[in-house]
């Protein structure tokens, strides 16, 4: 089981593997934000996912999350997705963290995610 880690620096991402927490991307190939990216991946997120069969999966803005999904982002709403198949993850869609982001952030929002 997975385990918080609130004194983790962030530059030891690596190390988070031992307490079963990975982390990856729909876009290898390109950084900024979500309208500046056009190479997404979502046949290699989906390789990945079944490689490693994560129970939970977390994206952090909701066009990755509807590129991975196959919708616009308007079909989804914060919080626990319906699942993709029978076998899959539990898949979340959570608020960006970016700062840039933070002038969308909506009280409801976060209180649809747990915040």
């Amino acid at each position: 089981m997975a385990s918080y880690r609130p004194d983790f620096e962030a530059t030891r991402y690596r190390a988070l593997l031992s307490s079963g927490i990975g982390f990856t991307d729909v876009c290898k190939t390109q950084q900024g934000s979500d309208h500046a990216i056009s190479a997404y991946d979502p046949r290699g997120l989906s390789r990945k996912i079944a490689r490693y069969r994560p129970r939970i999966v977390a994206f952090t803005s909701k066009k990755a999350a509807s590129v991975w999904y196959g919708c616009s982002t308007k079909e989804l709403e914060y919080g626990e997705q319906p699942p993709r198949d029978d076998v899959g993850p539990i898949v979340f869609v959570l608020p960006s963290p970016s700062g840039a982001a933070s002038g969308h952030w909506r009280d409801q929002t976060m209180a649809r995610v747990g915040g």
